[in-house]
């Protein structure tokens, strides 16, 4: 090859890795909102998780070591919404503004996922598969027809361990509870697309070399869940734990440690578009305040907040 059609070439590899990189810089300034800045809203907390919007001000999350769920009033402060509260853990509101918890920790009510009935009664929906008890209900996600996926791995000692596997659980319209996915070492965050198409699950293991990636999957007409490919891998950083989605289907994903801990904004195409960082390390987020452009995260001892431009996706509230 000539000196001239070599310098040539080169020249066109730099233009097209220079535009992809001012493609991916466009996208990522236009997640947060101009002048954002990230605010913490709460603290005095042991571990904040499960963050869940009610569409009227509110802002619930769980506090897993102190066995209670907070709620958050915007312009106010964080107060204990309920003790005794089954070790809770992922949290979401379902299409009727119901509260659903996975109760992660091993006692009382724990290793199950209930709901929060609207008179006040606690329904556990499931706390078991084929006889044996769950292993530790970390994430959840509700698709169009109502029905509950779920993560149930376990973090931390296994000897009370009955199931076979660390995997992703659904919760029928009839109450039958089937299982959806057992090729992952350690299910944690997990999303379901508005179109009731795809399906995200974060593979994260805490021991370095192992799996620390987002997968998506598809999921047939009849429900059956197939995987398509790893969209992310974390490789040496923390994995991902919870997530949410925006209106335009992009992934926001609580990973990382230290200087790397924050919300990585991961297009549907796998690209990462932004990364914000957070205090504390990151352990879940969701969208709220009226238009649905406040990012709340949880993370550590506290809950933050940040103004986006986009709006996010959730199943409750629905759009007016």
């Amino acid at each position: 090859m000539s000196t001239s059609v070599l310098m040539v070439s080169i020249t066109g590899m730099v233009l097209v890795f220079a535009a992809l990189g001012a493609e991916s810089q466009a996208a990522g300034e236009g997640i947060l909102a101009p002048g954002a800045k990230m605010e913490k809203v709460a603290s005095g907390c042991k571990f904040t998780e499960g963050p869940a919007w009610d569409g009227k001000g509110n802002l619930y999350f769980s506090d897993g070591p102190n066995n209670r769920i907070m709620v958050y009033r915007e312009g106010g402060t964080a107060k204990v919404w309920k003790t005794n509260a089954r070790s809770a853990n992922g949290m979401l509101f379902d299409a009727q503004g119901r509260l659903i918890t996975c109760n992660s920790q091993s006692g009382a009510g724990g290793r199950s996922v209930t709901r929060y009935e609207k008179n006040g009664k606690v329904t556990v929906l499931t706390d078991s598969y084929q006889g044996k008890k769950l292993n530790s209900p970390n994430d959840l996600a509700v698709d169009r027809e109502g029905r509950i996926y779920f993560t149930d791995p376990r973090y931390g000692e296994t000897n009370d361990l009955e199931q076979d596997k660390q995997a992703v659980y659904r919760i029928e319209q009839d109450g039958k509870l089937t299982r959806v996915i057992d090729d992952v070492q350690v299910p944690n965050g997990i999303l379901i697309t508005p179109d009731n198409k795809s399906l995200y699950v974060a593979d994260n293991s805490p021991n370095e070399g192992e799996n620390r990636t987002l997968i998506a999957y598809d999921i047939a007409a009849g429900g059956a869940v197939k995987r398509r490919k790893v969209l992310y891998n974390l490789q040496k950083e923390r994995g991902i734990d919870g997530m949410v989605l925006d209106v335009d289907g992009n992934i926001y994903a609580t990973a990382g440690l230290k200087a790397k801990t924050g919300v990585y904004v991961i297009s549907p195409a796998g690209k990462l578009l932004k990364f914000i960082r957070t205090p504390e390390t990151a352990t879940n987020c969701t969208f709220g305040g009226p238009d649905l452009k406040t990012l709340y995260i949880t993370a550590g001892e506290s809950v933050y907040r940040i103004r986006t431009q986009k709006k996010g996706w959730l199943v409750y509230p629905k759009d007016k």
